[in-house]
C-alpha cells in the first residue's frame, strides 16, 4: 500500500487496467443483448445519432483549430501552438474559456428571445444530419441471410424537403437574436441576414430541383444510388456533378451564404456592424452562435455531396461500392467525412482569400446571375426528361448556358460600381464624390 501511496503513475495505471477490465467484462456479459440491439434498425439508428453528436461535436471544436491553422498557413504565421503539442488542446482551452467567461445579459433586450435565439439556431444545425445516407446499405456478421440495416439516422420518403426545411429556419436564430438584443448594430446584421438567407434559398431550390430531377428521387440515399451506374466502362462514376457542374457550383455559393461564411459574412461583418446580430452576445451563448455556423457548415458539405458528389462512391472501387459488409459500410463512412473535409477546408481557404462583397454586389449575384442560370438549368433537365434524351445532353447544355452567360455580362458595358444614377455628380471640390 505504501508503495501505492507513493506511486500515483502505478496507482492511476493500476486503476485503468481494473475499469478497462470491468467494461470488457460487461460487455463480454451483455454481448449476446447488444447484438439483438444492433439487429433493430430503431435501436441502430439511435445508436449512430448519439455516435454522430459526437463526432459533429469534435469535429466543429476542430474545425475552428483547422481554420485558425489554415489561416495561418495562408498568412505565413505559427497559428495556435501552445495549448498541447502543436497546438491540439487549443479547442479545449477556447470551451473552458467560454465556459468560464461572465454571461452578460443586457439591461434592455427582450430576455427570452434573446436566450432562445442561440439555442434555436444550434438546435436547427444539429438537426439536419438525421436523413444523411452516411454508409449505405450493410449486414452484421451474426445476422440472417436476406437481412439488413441502413447506416442513417432515418429514412423517409421526403428526407431533401425534410434537410431543407430545417436548414430556412435557421435564419430565425439570426433575425431573433438581431432583433432581441436592441441594439442597431444587431438589427442590421439581422436585417442583412434575413434578406441575403432568404434571397439565396431560391437558387439553392432551384439547382437541388436540378438534381432531384436528375437522379428522380427526394430520398438521399437513392440519389447516392443513382449515381452509381456505369459510365465510360467505370462504376460509380455517374456523379450528378458531371451532368450539371454549374448547378454543383451554385449549390457550393448558396451554402456559403446561408453560413454567413466569407464572402457572404454582411451579418456579422466587424468593419461596419461590430459583431452583427451577435454583438450583445457573450460566454456560451456566443460560442453556440460559432458552433451552430460549423455545424451548418458540416451538414451543408453533406448534403452537396450526396446530391451532387457521389456520396460514399469512389469510382472504380466495386467492392467499397457494392459490398454489404460491415467493414465496407466504416469504409464508406469514412470517404463520406473525408469528402465533407475537403468541402470544410475549400471553405476555409475561400475566407481568407476573397474580399467581401457589398450588400448591393450580394444581392446583385442573387437575383441577377444565379436566379437565372438556375431557371435555365431547370428548364434543361425538364426539356431532357420531355424528349427522353440521353443525359449526358445536360452536360452539353451546361456548356452553351455557360458560354451565353460569359456572351451576355462581356456585352453589358456598364461598370458594376453600385453607384445610383440619381447621385448628383460634382465636380472640382475636394473630397466630393465624383
Amino acid at each position: 500500500m505504501r508503495f501505492i501511496k507513493a506511486h500515483p503513475i502505478f496507482t492511476g495505471f493500476l486503476l485503468l487496467v481494473l475499469g478497462g477490465g470491468a467494461v470488457l467484462g460487461a460487455v463480454v456479459h451483455w454481448w449476446g443483448d447488444l447484438q439483438r440491439v444492433l439487429l433493430d434498425q430503431f435501436w441502430f439508428s439511435v445508436l449512430l445519432s448519439l455516435a454522430l453528436i459526437g463526432v459533429i461535436m469534435a469535429a466543429v471544436a476542430y474545425s475552428i483549430l483547422l481554420e485558425r491553422k489554415l489561416s495561418a498557413w495562408i498568412q505565413d504565421r505559427y497559428g495556435p501552438n501552445r495549448v498541447g503539442p502543436f497546438g491540439l488542446l487549443q479547442p479545449i482551452a477556447d470551451g473552458l474559456k467560454f465556459l468560464l467567461k461572465e454571461d452578460i445579459i443586457p439591461r434592455y433586450v427582450d430576455r427570452v428571445l434573446f436566450i432562445f435565439a442561440p439555442w434555436m439556431i444550434f438546435v436547427v444545425a444539429m438537426i439536419g444530419f438525421a436523413v444523411i445516407p452516411w454508409g449505405g446499405r450493410f449486414r452484421w456478421s451474426w445476422m440472417a441471410e436476406g437481412e439488413f440495416l441502413w447506416c442513417q439516422v432515418a429514412s423517409i420518403d421526403v428526407g431533401l424537403l425534410y434537410l431543407l426545411a430545417v436548414g430556412s429556419l435557421g435564419v430565425y436564430g439570426v433575425v431573433l437574436g438581431g432583433w432581441a438584443s436592441n441594439n442597431k448594430y444587431s438589427f442590421y446584421g439581422g436585417m442583412r441576414a434575413a434578406a441575403q438567407m432568404l434571397s439565396y434559398e431560391i437558387p439553392m431550390g432551384l439547382v437541388i430541383l436540378v438534381g432531384i430531377l436528375t437522379t428522380g428521387s427526394l430520398r438521399l440515399e437513392q440519389m447516392v444510388d443513382a449515381q452509381a451506374a456505369t459510365v465510360w466502362g467505370v462504376g460509380g462514376l455517374s456523379w450528378t456533378l458531371l451532368y450539371h457542374p454549374i448547378a454543383a457550383v451554385i449549390l457550393f455559393i448558396t451554402a456559403l451564404a446561408e453560413a454567413n461564411r466569407m464572402p457572404f459574412d454582411l451579418a456579422e461583418s466587424e468593419q461596419e456592424l461590430i459583431g452583427g446580430y451577435h454583438t450583445e452576445y457573450s460566454a456560451m451563448k456566443l460560442a453556440l452562435f460559432f458552433l451552430a455556423e460549423y455545424a451548418h457548415m458540416i451538414t451543408a458539405s453533406a448534403l452537396m455531396v450526396a446530391i451532387f458528389f457521389g456520396g460514399y462512391l469512389i469510382p472504380g472501387w466495386t467492392w467499397l461500392n457494392e459490398s454489404q459488409t460491415a467493414l465496407a459500410m466504416f469504409a464508406r463512412l469514412s470517404v463520406f467525412l473525408a469528402k465533407i473535409a475537403l468541402f470544410i477546408c475549400t471553405y476555409m481557404v475561400i475566407r481568407w482569400t476573397l474580399p467581401r462583397f457589398r450588400y448591393d454586389q450580394l444581392m446583385r449575384l442573387a437575383w441577377k446571375s444565379l436566379i437565372p442560370i438556375g431557371i435555365a438549368l431547370v428548364l434543361l433537365q425538364a426539356w431532357i426528361l420531355y424528349r427522353d434524351l440521353p443525359q449526358w445532353y445536360s452536360t452539353v447544355g451546361n456548356v452553351m448556358i455557360l458560354a451565353v452567360t460569359a456572351l451576355v455580362g462581356a456585352m453589358m458595358d456598364r461598370p458594376i460600381t453600385g453607384r445610383q444614377k440619381s447621385l448628383v455628380r460634382r465636380e472640382g471640390r475636394v473630397g466630393s464624390a465624383v
